[in-house]
């Protein structure tokens, strides 16, 4: 059944669209929440007469991506995850983890917008993950996961200059 859509659908297209869908799709779910009308020529005619506004809308979004491409382009997370000595990460860092360090920073992205190469980060080091604009638009987002201070690192850390003190002390 050929549908025009009312309102953007997840998975299924924009406002205006026409697109080709099961009946039952259409009858049981996209009419009664009036996500879409059926085509016929008065729907078309309608959807003609609101076509300028409907690509305004689209336009807007086109810039407001972009915008944001570049916002996050410049933009560099660091990330502190408990790690080993060697530098693998207790556990890992997927795109639920890049979501919420980036909703910190100020920026609303659905996790699923989000793809890290492997599906996770399970070492410290630096990353580049990608992050699904409007339409074809992709960003490159820096990622720096950077181990986390433990107890026994933090007590090593304190001891080295009271070993140098001493150490130079003895030198006097």
């Amino acid at each position: 059944m050929k549908v025009i859509l009312n309102v953007d659908v997840k998975h299924l297209g924009e406002e205006g669209d026409v697109k080709n869908v099961a009946n039952g799709y259409a009858r049981n779910f996209l009419f009664p929440r009036n996500l879409a009308v059926p085509y016929n020529d008065a729907t078309v005619a309608i959807f003609e007469a609101k076509k300028a506004e409907i690509e305004a809308r689209k336009e807007q979004k086109r810039k407001d991506s972009a915008s944001l491409k570049e916002k996050l382009e410049g933009l560099e997370l660091e990330l502190v995850m408990p790690a080993g000595a060697n530098g693998k990460l207790f556990g890992s860092v997927t795109n639920s983890v890049v979501a919420d360090a980036l909703a910190k920073q100020g920026y609303e992205i659905e996790r699923k917008r989000i793809e890290i190469a492997g599906s996770a980060i399970k070492a410290v080091g630096s990353y580049k993950v990608t992050v699904k604009l409007y339409e074809a638009q992709t960003a490159e987002v820096k990622v720096n996961v950077k181990p986390q201070e433990t107890e026994d690192s933090a007590k090593a850390k304190k001891a080295e200059p009271a070993k140098e003190e001493a150490a130079e002390a003895k030198a006097e």
